[in-house]
């Protein structure tokens, strides 16, 4: 009877989803997300106890939004940097932004290179790089790897955002960006990270020479070589990092 009702449970979802034949990448995440939630359902009604209390399932959706960059039309003013801890600090504070200009704008973002062939930043050819949060899609490195939950998908526009209620300033999100982008407040002692500010990014708004523009979600983690080697996950001893 168990097996029974866990099978029905299973087709049940995994047919409301309709994502019985994941031909894309996308579409087989649904379906891995929906037999999860089916599986869980499952085993609740197969103990049939009316009374266990169903635990919150997060599937994370793609955002709605992603911020892109032509480098070719930076300057290195860093007003984006200054509007953004503005507008989500309320302080001018460039070392927590999360978008990140200075720290391109000598080398670029592979660093100093052996020989005189520098890359990208004033000492290399001049093109200034500006680092910006990726919105991953599932799975989500820093939300994957903080141990208290505390990055989550916030409206209106789906962006990982971190819950300052919950983060306790491990810095182990920081580890985990393969692109290095998350930020940290020392003044609060918690981490940082795009918020897109709610659909109306204020480092496009800022911008002097149109370099940034907020456009519609699409998967940029391949385009972009790593900063740090970043980390997946964490184990249960670091569960109670403070």
């Amino acid at each position: 009877m168990k097996d029974e009702k866990k099978t029905g449970a299973v087709e049940s979802i995994v047919e409301f989803f309709n994502v019985n034949k994941p031909t894309s990448r996308r579409g087989f995440l649904k379906l891995s997300a929906a037999t999860a939630v089916a599986i869980y359902g499952a085993n609740i009604l197969a103990d049939g106890n009316d009374k266990v209390e169903a635990k919150s399932v997060f599937i994370l959706e793609d955002a709605k939004g992603v911020l892109v960059s032509d480098p070719s039309r930076c300057v290195g003013c860093r007003r984006c940097e200054l509007a953004c801890t503005e507008y989500n600090d309320g302080k001018s504070c460039p070392t927590i932004s999360r978008i990140k200009v200075a720290r391109n704008l000598n080398y670029g973002p592979q660093g100093t290179q052996f020989g005189f062939k520098r890359g990208h930043g004033k000492y290399g050819d001049f093109l200034i790089i500006q680092d910006m949060c990726k919105q991953c899609p599932h799975p989500v490195p820093c939300a994957t790897a903080c141990p208290n939950d505390a990055i989550e998908v916030k409206g209106p526009v789906n962006a990982r955002v971190v819950n300052t209620e919950k983060c306790v300033g491990c810095k182990i999100c920081q580890r985990a960006c393969p692109w290095d982008m998350m930020s940290f407040d020392e003044e609060i002692g918690k981490a940082t990270k795009c918020t897109l500010c709610d659909g109306k990014p204020q480092c496009v708004e800022a911008c002097p020479t149109g370099s940034l523009r907020y456009v519609p979600w699409r998967d940029l983690t391949k385009n972009y070589r790593p900063r740090q080697a970043g980390m997946m996950a964490v184990t249960d001893d670091c569960k109670t990092c403070h």
